[in-house]
């Protein structure tokens, strides 16, 4: 029975059990699907990390990506912690960047400002969604149409369609129904008040709605999708801005989203919590 190097990092937080818990298992290559996946379930996290040698020569490292229920071709706050353990466990990138390799392909990876960004990978689905579906939506999250200010799909490989509400306060109240939203990842965000603090500009929340209702702490796929939509539509003019999450599960998670010449970038704070080995 092999030991494996286990970590578990917090993501995209930089006070103590704010951010979004990720487990990291390395040397993974001898896993197979079926043990990775009762592996995540057992962690019971929302996302569990595998660590393996990369196909592509070009990429330092590969992830498989799991949730309890099965594998995702990417996600944001598994790879920025994935490469916090890989580099923890004294990896260096071959280039000026890390580069990871994933189901969506290669990801870039800067250490910047104390903090780990990837470069948002391209949307996989876009545009706005129709009207009977929007209807749909409002009358599950007990609001208007009228109250979604814009709508978009913004799905970069986690399927996330995004909402931007016309009310603060309006976000924070919301609470799902499971039987008319089943089987959708939404993302719904709202303009955040000043007194919040931190030049943050926007409010973030997300549902991945099934048999019951989860809401993700702190989420990079899905605001890697909502900062692509709103530079590219012009809700955003700045270069760059702050979107904080997690307020109503207790969390404080800040992501500082960004735009270049080359990428949008999606970058967080992460740190240790947890490490030692899992004998699989």
């Amino acid at each position: 029975m092999p030991n494996l190097s286990f970590t578990q990092v917090d993501v995209f937080s930089s006070l103590p059990f704010k951010g979004n818990p990720l487990a990291v298992i390395a040397d993974a290559d001898h896993l197979d699907e079926a043990q990775m996946l009762a592996i995540a379930r057992w962690t019971n996290l929302s996302e569990t990390t595998f660590l393996m040698q990369p196909a592509d020569s070009s990429a330092d490292y590969k992830v498989r990506i799991f949730t309890p229920f099965g594998e995702l071709p990417f996600a944001g706050h598994p790879t920025l912690g994935t490469c916090h353990a890989w580099l923890e466990l004294g990896n260096r990138a071959q280039g000026a960047r890390v580069i990871q390799e994933c189901g969506v392909g290669l990801v870039p990876i800067l250490a910047q400002n104390q903090r780990l960004a990837f470069a948002a990978p391209p949307l996989l689905r876009q545009g706005e969604p129709e009207t009977a579906l929007l209807e749909q939506i409002a009358n599950g999250l007990s609001i208007r149409p009228s109250d979604i200010r814009a709508a978009q799909w913004i799905d970069n490989g986690a399927g996330w369609l995004g909402l931007y509400l016309e009310d603060h306060a309006q976000l924070l109240g919301i609470k799902p129904d499971p039987e008319i939203l089943r089987g959708m990842k939404l993302g719904l965000v709202a303009d955040a008040p000043a007194a919040m603090g931190d030049d943050v500009r926007f409010e973030v929340r997300a549902f991945v709605c099934d048999d019951s209702i989860l809401e993700d702490p702190v989420t990079g796929s899905l605001n890697a999708g909502i900062a692509t939509w709103f530079f590219s539509s012009g809700i955003v003019k700045a270069s760059s801005y702050v979107a904080c999450q997690g307020s109503q599960l207790q969390r404080d998670g800040r992501i500082y989203l960004s735009r270049t010449d080359e990428a949008i970038w999606v970058e967080g704070a992460t740190s240790t919590r947890i490490t030692g080995t899992i004998s699989v």
